[in-house]
């Protein structure tokens, strides 16, 4: 590309390069002969048992002005309300309204975060979610960036030990992950998600959780089969005060309560780290649209949020059930059941040797009009500093965001492209 003026070389993120390639093979996301299987968005028309989904909005007439960077007061105390009800009912401190920033989106809403911090050392894992290697790389003048690697035979779970030894080694004072897992599914909760947040308090340690996949929570039974898990996981549940305890959270509408296209997120904190992103916002972003958060107030109306959380997970099990058991039919190692997100994380190292790596599979999906996602791309990286070949190489990523039909569709073409390489 030829430099244009002053301009610095911005490369895409990971995900949006591969959809790049997509698109130079015909991909169209409006296509109805392609299917996305690497797809980061749940599907949004109607679910089975789902309240109706919210398509009109009335406006007060202030909503046509600029609104409070971080948000309004409306909606930071629903915000607030939903993580009392649905994580802290018997606590003793509750959410309020300062507790909260609501941001336009999930990827604002972090970097508003991470603009906040100042000089320290902060832990990432990978794989993780693909967008934290440009967001740490913008600003690693201020922020040392330490990679945790999680491994295939402990679940690509990151627990108060990996924890301890970060504080150990590097004197860290940040931890950044997602909760549920974007791409691999795993999910720390229970007492296990209690005793990380137990840890982070002990050492001084701040916690970023991303848990924009927090509804998509689910569990074995006692007959071994997984369903939907009795309810969505959060640190939420497990900070004792909101202000004592330095655990920020990051979720919003876009995955959880399948609104997307309304770019609308939310940060959970100590008001003090709040009132920072209020500082922040309003050099960075100036707030959120007026319009999406008068319409989040209906979606966050108690009865409906329940009803939504619920058809989420009933629904997303039975589609996590088809693409764990399609997959592995046909030749993909599932390593690590998925407990949470829309996704499986696949090996390929023992499919046929033309696809057997990511970037093979991806290309090779394309001619069938299939998109997936290569796993390299979840080799968080921030600045470039580690060298050498990816450690996910021969895996991928495989989303059953789609509708059921739609995926059952994907996942045959996927057999048949695998078939036709036998």
């Amino acid at each position: 590309m030829t430099a244009i003026g002053h301009l610095r070389d911005i490369p895409l993120m990971g995900v949006a390069s591969v959809l790049v390639d997509a698109a130079a093979a015909g991909f169209r996301a409006d296509a109805p002969e392609w299917i996305n299987l690497g797809q980061g968005q749940p599907e949004s028309g109607a679910l089975p048992g789902a309240p109706e989904r919210v398509k009109q909005v009335d406006l007060d007439p202030g909503d046509c002005t600029y609104g409070p960077v971080n948000g309004i007061p409306e909606l930071r105390a629903a915000v607030a309300d939903h993580y009392n009800r649905t994580y802290r009912s018997g606590a003793a401190r509750k959410y309020t309204a300062e507790n909260i920033a609501i941001v336009q989106g999930g990827r604002l809403a972090l970097n508003r975060v991470l603009a906040a911090l100042g000089e320290c050392t902060i832990g990432y894992r990978f794989p993780d979610y693909a967008g934290y290697s440009d967001m740490l790389g913008t600003h690693l003048a201020r922020l040392s960036p330490v990679p945790i690697p999680t491994r295939a035979d402990n679940g690509f779970v990151l627990d108060e030990t990996a924890l301890d030894d970060l504080v150990t080694r590097c004197g860290g004072s940040v931890l950044l992950m997602s909760n549920p897992c974007n791409p691999t599914g795993s999910v720390l909760a229970g007492e296990a998600l209690r005793r990380l947040v137990d840890k982070a308090k002990a050492t001084g340690c701040t916690l970023l959780i991303d848990e924009f996949y927090s509804h998509y929570h689910y569990a074995p039974g006692p007959d071994g089969a997984w369903g939907p898990a009795e309810l969505p996981v959060s640190a939420a549940a497990h900070v004792a005060d909101p202000e004592t305890d330095q655990v920020l959270l990051i979720d919003g509408l876009t995955k959880n309560f399948r609104y997307p296209g309304w770019r609308l997120g939310w940060v959970v904190g100590p008001v003090g780290f709040i009132a920072a992103l209020d500082r922040v916002g309003a050099v960075l972003d100036g707030g959120a649209s007026r319009v999406a958060q008068r319409a989040a107030l209906d979606v966050l109306a108690p009865d409906h949020a329940a009803r939504e959380t619920l058809a989420v997970r009933r629904e997303f099990a039975r589609k996590r059930d088809t693409a764990v058991t399609a997959l592995r039919e046909m030749g993909v190692r599932v390593d690590v059941e998925p407990a949470g997100t829309f996704y499986v994380w696949g090996r390929l190292d023992e499919l046929p040797e033309a696809i057997a790596d990511g970037d093979a599979f991806f290309r090779a999906a394309l001619r069938h009009r299939v998109v997936t996602i290569p796993g390299r791309v979840f080799d968080v990286n921030p600045g470039g500093r580690r060298h050498g070949p990816s450690a996910y190489a021969s895996w991928a990523r495989f989303s059953f965001g789609p509708e059921h039909a739609r995926l059952v569709e994907g996942l045959e073409r996927l057999r048949r492209m695998i078939s036709e390489h036998r």
